[in-house]
């Protein structure tokens, strides 16, 4: 067993770079409590959902959740982005080019 003073400078270790990059660029966070408490909501709707009784209906909660989740903290109108993303979709967009439906990427006005 590590002593806590080796378990300590183990996680330093590893955790390295990370580090770096905090005191090499100021616009990195030190924790992530902004984020953590942007999704806060969607966790414990998500925890909530395991109780529908389905393991099918959580898997599908999960996949609207997270786009829904993903267009608020990037102060994007949900309805609009999925319903942009959907049509997207339905008009055959390349699957080459899925990066440009991602709700940080600026959609096209219709």
């Amino acid at each position: 067993m590590k002593s806590r003073l080796g378990q300590k400078l183990a996680f330093i270790h590893h955790h390295w770079d990370g580090l770096q990059t905090f005191l090499h660029d100021g616009r990195v966070a030190i924790d992530f409590n902004s984020v953590e408490n942007l999704i806060r909501p969607t966790a414990l709707t998500r925890k909530n959902a395991l109780f529908a009784g389905h393991d099918e209906g959580n898997r599908s909660w999960a996949r609207i959740a997270s786009p829904i989740a993903t267009a608020k903290i990037n102060d994007v109108e949900p309805f609009a982005y999925l319903k942009g993303t959907l049509q997207a979709v339905a008009a055959a967009h390349p699957q080459a080019k899925i990066d440009d439906l991602l709700p940080w990427t600026p959609m096209p006005s219709s």
